[in-house]
């Protein structure tokens, strides 16, 4: 972990990309990324940011749009379907963000976004919300919610992600929230990888690891079954979005791996900018 200060502001090196899988993340105890989630802070990342952004691959938008919290926190949005009871039980207090959502609807004009709209009555969804509980279970850090544009590219959201680089240096932790692999319908309840999920997972890793950004926004052509392991890109782009606003010279490194229903890969991933 690297920061220096600048106007008593701890700046950030560091951009995240959590996979957040299962809903049920947030009661099962045998997940082993719920224990790497539970020991971000001691193992992974010990500063306390400022405030949060979250681009989460739950919230799918025509044009960027930022929640935008002023009074008190924000609300838990139960966005899954016959799942346990306690889970709907879960509650994820943190203080809404209006001046960072302000900062990134600036970020983008100033970029080229020319249309950013404001969301004031939507809380966290549960790509935000479950992993949060496990890094941050205090839900005192001020927390922004970005939506995805999957009618765009990756491209853009690297484009996206490039524009909100300037907020590492106002203390903003930036985690896009996803999904390695995302194939609802291929999910086996077996403990054997299925091959394709595991030469995707592989393909990533090595393209991060080797800097190679611009295969990872050109995965569709380049990556091994990639619409197989994303049909659809809504979990993906959170990827691309962190990756971009870390900068085309930082390094990429793997925090965490590990599997479930035999095709849904929890790698995860932090990128950070050389000092």
């Amino acid at each position: 972990m690297m920061m220096n200060t600048m106007n008593g502001v701890s700046k950030i090196h560091e951009t995240f990309y959590i996979s957040h899988g299962s809903p049920t993340l947030s009661i099962d105890e045998t997940m082993p990324a719920r224990h790497f989630l539970q020991s971000f802070q001691q193992k992974v990342y010990a500063h306390r940011p400022s405030s949060i952004l979250v681009i989460s691959g739950h919230w799918e938008t025509t044009y960027p749009t930022v929640n935008v919290v002023s009074n008190g926190p924000n609300e838990t949005i139960y966005d899954f379907y016959n799942f346990p009871k306690k889970m709907y039980q879960l509650k994820y207090p943190a203080p809404g963000a209006p001046k960072l959502a302000k900062r990134v609807k600036e970020l983008l004009k100033s970029s080229g976004f020319d249309r950013v709209d404001e969301e004031k009555k939507r809380g966290l969804d549960h790509g935000a919300w479950v992993p949060l509980m496990l890094m941050y279970p205090e839900a005192d850090i001020p927390v922004c919610q970005l939506s995805v544009q999957t009618n765009n590219d990756a491209t853009y959201h690297y484009n996206l992600g490039k524009a909100l680089a300037p907020l590492k240096d106002e203390g903003v932790l930036i985690v896009g929230s996803g999904a390695t692999t995302h194939n609802l319908k291929m999910l086996r309840n077996t403990t054997s990888v299925q091959p394709w999920a595991q030469e995707f997972d592989a393909w990533l890793k090595e393209a991060l690891i080797d800097g190679r950004y611009q295969d990872v926004n050109d995965y569709k052509e380049k990556a091994p079954h990639a619409t197989v392991a994303h049909p659809w890109p809504d979990h993906f782009y959170p990827l691309h979005v962190a990756m971009g606003a870390s900068g085309a010279d930082s390094k990429a490194e793997l925090i965490h791996h590990s599997w479930g229903l035999s095709s849904l890969s929890y790698a995860s991933y932090k990128f950070t900018v050389p000092a």
